[in-house]
């Protein structure tokens, strides 16, 4: 009776053993099947160890709409924070942007990509002013502002930052991030293009994005 209780017992463990070696192995293998798959290799573009989720905003576009983040959904968008009076910076990122968005029209990608610029002066930057400033690099380009809180908030939550330096003639510059946002087609924060930009490894990195989450 001992030895078929001791047999039973044996059985009884072997099962749960058994079990648990299942369920562990099935667990291992739904990770794996349901995991997101591996970024690509980009040379440019930094990304987060995970996307990271955008707060709700509202700014004034320069044509007379609003942005808002569900504007940021359903494409890859690059995003610049800077100013029109900007003497160098400015310009110069988004000569590089307009640049790599013709390599990615040349492929037939441009529609699967946006370029928003905000503007960080508001006082300065009127819808006018900031809609013939960005229509100088691309007709295609979106660009928008808002109230300082707002704008604060937004570029905060995307890790820029921004402030008013007096230039000592009675007016002042804007000290800002020259580093360009990349949101994802969920509309997160993907990760960042750092400086210095180079249009064609722009272009090569979003295309290899649009191939892995395009």
């Amino acid at each position: 009776m001992n030895a078929l209780h001791s047999r039973g017992r044996a059985s009884l463990t072997t099962v749960i053993v058994v079990a648990a070696f299942a369920a562990a192995f099935g667990l291992w293998l739904g990770a794996r099947h349901f995991a997101a798959p591996t970024p690509p290799a980009l040379t440019a573009a930094v990304l987060y160890p995970a996307p990271r989720a955008i707060p709700d905003f509202s700014l004034a576009r320069a044509d007379g709409g609003t942005l808002t983040a569900a504007d940021w959904k359903g494409r890859y968008t690059v995003v610049f924070f800077g100013y029109t009076s900007c003497p160098d910076v400015c310009p110069t990122t988004l000569q590089v942007l307009k640049q790599a968005r013709e390599e990615l029209k040349r492929k037939g990608l441009a529609d699967k990509v946006r370029i928003d610029f905000i503007s960080v002066d508001p006082q300065r930057d009127t819808p006018q002013r900031l809609g013939d400033y960005v229509h100088y690099f691309s007709p295609d380009f979106v660009a928008a502002t808002g109230s300082d809180a707002e704008l604060t908030r937004l570029s905060r939550a995307l890790g820029l930052v921004y402030a008013r330096e007096p230039d000592g003639h009675g007016g002042y510059t804007v000290d800002h991030s020259a580093s360009a946002v990349i949101i994802d087609p969920q509309g997160r924060e993907l990760g960042l293009f750092r400086p210095p930009l180079v249009a064609e490894s722009i272009a090569g990195d979003l295309e290899r994005l649009l191939g892995w989450n395009g």
